[in-house]
């Protein structure tokens, strides 16, 4: 079986897995772009964003998501892993690379 058939169900997964791993990472842009980058003048402060509130409750909420989603992201490949006989360096840029694809869809759209 050729190695690319071999990584059509991670892959497909993997596109699966990356539309809710937009949440943590749009939450981080918008913690960056509202915050730091904000202060030195590179974007302008969303007319959601409270700076009364301070930078901790929203870093709690990206860590807890971004600990939640790696772990499930990290268990499933890891799965799945020593399930497909490709090379580990092939498997998972071909993974990490299929889990950003939604992302980039998004930021292209």
């Amino acid at each position: 079986m050729a190695p690319s058939r071999r990584l059509a169900v991670p892959i497909g997964v993997n596109l699966l897995l990356g539309v809710p791993a937009m949440i943590p990472i749009h939450l981080t842009w918008y913690i960056v772009a509202n915050g730091p980058l904000a202060e030195l003048g590179w974007t302008e402060q969303s007319w959601t964003w409270n700076p009364n509130d301070g930078l901790l409750p929203l870093v709690t909420m990206a860590t807890v998501l971004f600990v939640l989603f790696g772990s499930i992201w990290v268990g499933v490949n890891a799965y799945m892993r020593y399930r497909t006989a490709v090379p580990a360096t092939r498997y998972w840029l071909a993974c990490s690379v299929a889990t950003l694809a939604p992302l980039c869809i998004d930021a292209v759209r």
